[in-house]
């Protein structure tokens, strides 16, 4: 039997456009880390270009307490917006237009992001910062020693559960300045990621996906 050969690629791709969250997603996702919970300076993926920058350091103390990065291929947008307003009752949110975020648990220490990890959703936080819906997925490391076992966001300790909470409802504020209008109005389960992850990528897929070439009129004779 024929070995399957690996695609060759003659650039980087765009870890956003450019990588699948994979065959077996929802269940288990593809996703592109771009910060530790060592990490001094915020990072984010620059969306034109592809590349990691430097978004801004750390101003205060609150530093993420998992792997944070997003799902390729996803976006946040109509369907993602109409599910939180269907489950909260909240009029006019729209989706925050970048691609889903994620949080992946492991008990092993990361040295630093840019990088791919296959990851499974266990739960997520329904988040509304401002009208927009900003949806957390929390997920755990496939095959992890510590966290591998978990299924559901209620098998994880509490403690760490209040503590990602307290992470996305403080990490924008800046103590001198008004409260910013941020809650987690749900925490859902790994049924609920799901359905959240299928319509970020069907979102994806309606603004991104590329339209098929018309085929040319037949001529009748």
């Amino acid at each position: 039997m024929a070995t399957k050969k690996p695609q060759v690629h003659t650039c980087q791709a765009h870890p956003w456009h450019g990588i699948s969250p994979g065959e077996d997603a929802p269940e288990i996702i593809t996703s592109y880390i771009e910060i530790v919970p060592t990490d001094s300076v915020k990072y984010e993926l620059d969306k034109e270009t592809g590349i990691l920058r430097l978004d801004r350091p750390q101003r205060f103390s609150s530093q993420c307490p998992t792997l944070y990065g997003f799902v390729p291929q996803t976006y946040c947008d109509e369907l993602v917006a109409k599910r939180c307003a269907e489950r909260t009752g909240i009029r006019d949110i729209r989706g925050d237009g970048d691609p889903l975020d994620i949080c992946v648990l492991t008990e092993k220490l990361i040295p630093s992001g840019n990088l791919l990890v296959r990851a499974v959703p266990v739960g997520g936080f329904r988040m509304v910062d401002g009208k927009e819906a900003d949806d957390k997925i929390i997920a755990v490391l496939e095959s992890d020693l510590v966290y591998g076992a978990v299924q559901h966001i209620a098998q994880l300790p509490n403690t760490l559960v209040e503590r990602l909470k307290h992470y996305f409802l403080t990490y924008k504020q800046i103590p001198s300045e008004k409260k910013r209008e941020v809650e987690i109005v749900e925490m859902y389960d790994r049924s609920e990621a799901h359905e959240v992850i299928k319509r970020s990528m069907k979102d994806y897929q309606r603004v991104y996906a590329p339209t098929p070439a018309r085929k040319p009129r037949t001529r009748k004779s």
